[in-house]
């Protein structure tokens, strides 16, 4: 309804059981982002070999799926190891989401260069609030729109990242959709002070400008 611009994170596990919900997305020019083979699995006690051909795995299905490449990663469950960066930085990827340090993209250092590190929310995630601290529909919505204010106050100063993690099966009940609605809304009224975009966006915008 409000024609924001989504970056989809996906398991290549959906491409083989409900591919319509991808085509869904793609038919809005939206962003497909890698996401893992499954949320069922973790990188994380995964050795370099192990990682290596879970990542080769997914970017092959995406890029075969999509006919282009995925710029960015997150891990499954935001996991990852101390050899995640590199990797992925030596598979082409141009970003990961894995870290939640800061409110502005950060780069890191890797083995053979660098890559992009592009804030994903915890607080404004559904799972950790809804499911995991048990805040209502509308306490969630509400936790949006003060982030949202303080951080276009703050915004004046310095450009800032705030991406919102939501989950169809949470947010999409709809005496919870709503709420979210509501704060959707909230936000659109500052549509022109404001960059509605995707995460790949915002990494290709990093590379014309200094942030180190």
């Amino acid at each position: 309804q409000l024609e924001f611009p989504v970056s989809l994170l996906v398991n290549t596990t959906v491409y083989d059981h409900c591919p319509e919900v991808i085509e869904r997305f793609r038919s809005r020019g939206d962003e497909i982002v890698a996401h893992g083979r499954t949320n069922s699995e973790t990188q994380s006690g995964l050795d370099e070999i192990e990682e290596h051909k879970l990542i080769a795995e997914v970017t092959k299905r995406i890029t075969k799926e999509e006919s282009r490449a995925p710029e960015g990663w997150l891990g499954p469950w935001i996991s990852e190891t101390t050899k995640t960066p590199d990797i992925l930085e030596e598979s082409g990827y141009k970003y990961l989401l894995d870290w939640c340090h800061d409110d502005q993209p950060t780069w890191l250092k890797t083995r053979k260069g660098e890559i992009l590190s592009i804030p994903y929310p915890h607080e404004l995630n559904d799972i950790p609030s809804i499911m995991v601290r048990r805040n209502t529909a509308e306490q969630f919505a509400t936790i949006i729109t003060d982030n949202f204010d303080e951080m276009l106050v703050l915004s004046r100063q310095q450009p800032l990242v705030m991406g919102i993690a939501l989950h169809a099966y949470i947010v999409g009940q709809p005496f919870r959709l709503k709420h979210l609605r509501n704060a959707l809304i909230h936000i659109n009224k500052s549509r022109n002070d404001i960059w509605f975009t995707t995460s790949g966006q915002i990494a290709s915008h990093a590379k014309t400008v200094s942030i180190k």
